[in-house]
């Protein structure tokens, strides 16, 4: 099959350049490796900020279905000590500009937008092939290939895309999370649940911490956080949640119950996320006919960005190719020319706030952060 533009991956950012191109009448095919749209449950929350996941939003025409998906209290946050002492409390005035929506129902009104068969399932690219003069050749597990024009990665921190463009591959960050959620917790979980509060948790001490938020029906989604060597995190045996969560809990021993049994009461098996990064400065000389967004092109550490740059990156890559009708090569340099000084600075800015919130100073750096941002520094 030959196709004008191939999207790889239908995360935000991918979805968000299929649309945008939508917009302005141009057809583009996302393929999957996922089987359907529900094969995985798209948990979590995603603050949406409108500096740029919203002008997104905005140029993919669908900012008023986004209002409609907004969390309401979402915005609020709270840091307080091991032994569950209030540092600070923001609550959510509806002013923050970052409200919160699921990641599911943002997915959901992406793929609405979409003309049907626009995203192609069950596609988990093997193989990528330069055949010259800007075409690629992308080859599936499921045997099918296809020959494309224009080629972009919007596949993640494991890119099958990038190294056609560059050969640096994500490393460790030095932290570790480790997810889990209580359900219900309003009901079954009350101390954690008024220790969450409204919308975001950051329980904090040097090198860990215990992060929760609150999403929709009583939900409270936890991230526990710890400096640890990769292979401490490996050692751990996850596939017995009981086993695993109690060897996470110690090292929290000592702090507050409400705390602790954020992990120790988890009703789901603990999932490890171990963090890394591309270098923040990551870049690539032009090749003809393909390029990155989102985690596959800036990968960084988690700072609320990540969906919003991957985001903004679809926009403005759409936006580009709209604007140079027969130029692709220059609508791609023109695209790629704020990309990179773009996400350098962002993951500079989420690798200091990681130092922020599991550095020597915590919690108190966080409280200091929180009141610089408050006071408009």
């Amino acid at each position: 099959m030959k196709t004008p533009i191939t999207i790889i991956g239908a995360g935000p950012g991918g979805l968000t350049l299929a649309r945008v191109l939508h917009v302005h009448g141009i057809a583009a095919t996302v393929y999957e490796a996922e089987a359907s749209a529900d094969a995985r449950v798209q948990g979590g929350m995603l603050d949406i900020h409108e500096e740029n996941g919203q002008l997104a939003l905005k140029a993919a025409g669908l900012f008023e279905e986004f209002l409609e998906i907004i969390h309401p209290g979402g915005q609020a946050s709270r840091v307080i000590d091991q032994e569950g002492k209030v540092l600070n409390d923001q609550p959510d005035d509806g002013t923050g500009g970052r409200p919160e929506v699921p990641r599911g129902e943002l997915r959901r009104i992406l793929l609405d937008s979409l003309p049907a068969g626009t995203v192609r399932w069950g596609h988990r690219v093997t193989a990528v092939t330069a055949l010259g003069g800007g075409r690629h050749e992308v080859a599936f597990a499921n045997g099918a290939t296809v020959t494309t024009e224009l080629l972009v990665g919007a596949d993640g921190a494991w890119s099958k895309v990038r190294p056609l463009l560059s050969q640096d591959k994500p490393v460790y960050l030095g932290t570790s999370f480790i997810e889990t959620y209580l359900h219900d917790a309003d009901v079954r979980h009350r101390a954690s649940a008024a220790a969450v509060g409204g919308g975001a948790l950051f329980a904090l001490a040097p090198g860990k911490g215990i992060l929760a938020h609150r999403e929709p029906h009583g939900v409270l989604h936890t991230y526990v956080a710890l400096n640890k060597p990769e292979d401490w995190i490996g050692g751990i045996d996850f596939s017995d949640p009981g086993a695993a969560l109690a060897r996470v809990a110690a090292e929290f021993d000592g702090w507050a119950p409400e705390l602790t049994a954020l992990i120790t009461d988890g009703e789901t098996a603990p999932v490890p996320r171990v963090l890394r990064a591309l270098p923040a400065g990551h870049r690539w000389k032009r090749v003809p006919g393909v390029t990155l967004l989102g985690d596959a092109a800036h990968l960084m550490a988690p700072s609320g960005e990540g969906a919003n740059l991957a985001m903004y990156d679809g926009a403005e890559l759409g936006k580009a190719i709209a604007a140079r009708p027969g130029d692709l090569e220059a609508a791609l340099s023109d695209y790629e020319t704020e990309l990179f000084p773009r996400s350098a600075s962002a993951a500079v800015e989420a690798e200091a706030l990681l130092k922020v919130l599991f550095g020597d100073e915590a919690p108190y750096s966080l409280v200091d952060f929180f009141s610089g941002h408050q006071a408009g520094g």
